[in-house]
């Protein structure tokens, strides 16, 4: 099974082909599905979901870096809903699972056709995820929970001011292409450092009275 890393790549790859202007969540359940599938099926539980007839270029994969394209609210909180489940399972690594998890709940889009087509609902999508195993093995969390701490620094990069803040280093990253969190670019280099005193700029306060 390949990585969250090539989901949201291919995810970018199918939002640029379609000319769409950021990716959304079906971009993004195209993107995972691509990720399980082989010879451009997705088995999840007893469903075969072919790619070619939701409109899939399964032989063609992205290359290189993905481009800058910024992800839409919704698929924002489809990672931050998968960063939630990735937490409540144990799991040190948020993995396509997690994320293909969180669109149990999806009731537009791409997944509501799926749902319609195959007779899925919530509880019969998570078990069927399940199944597919996940990436990280026990003894691999374990290990990572043993990790001596890492020394507080005043400069992050995405992946690791994603993970002071307990979200997905793609949510980081699109915080940062919407302007919500100002980011600074090594002189000469493509990577970008984030201040930690700036995380602070993407919470906002709980409002209980609704």
């Amino acid at each position: 099974m390949r990585d969250l890393d090539f989901a949201a790549s291919f995810a970018i790859f199918t939002a640029k082909r379609l000319g769409a202007g950021e990716v959304t969540p079906d971009h993004l359940l195209l993107g995972c599905l691509r990720a399980v599938s082989r010879f451009g099926v997705a088995k999840v539980g007893s469903w075969n979901i072919d790619l070619e007839a939701l409109g899939v270029d399964w032989i063609r994969h992205p290359e290189g870096p993905p481009p800058k394209v910024a992800y839409s609210q919704n698929a924002v909180d489809l990672f931050d809903r998968a960063a939630r489940i990735a937490k409540s399972s144990g799991e040190a690594v948020m993995n396509v699972n997690h994320v293909l998890a969180a669109f149990a709940v999806e009731e537009q889009g791409l997944m509501a056709a799926l749902k319609r087509s195959y007779g899925i609902t919530s509880a019969s999508w998570r078990a069927a995820v399940a199944r597919l195993g996940v990436d990280a093995a026990p003894a691999a969390r374990i290990e990572s929970s043993r990790a001596p701490k890492r020394k507080s620094r005043e400069y992050l990069s995405p992946e690791e001011a994603a993970e002071e803040l307990g979200i997905h280093v793609q949510t980081m990253r699109a915080y940062v292409r919407s302007g919500r969190l100002p980011a600074f670019r090594l002189a000469g280099e493509r990577a970008i450092r984030i201040l930690r005193t700036d995380l602070k700029k993407v919470l906002e306060p709980l409002d209980i009275t609704k």
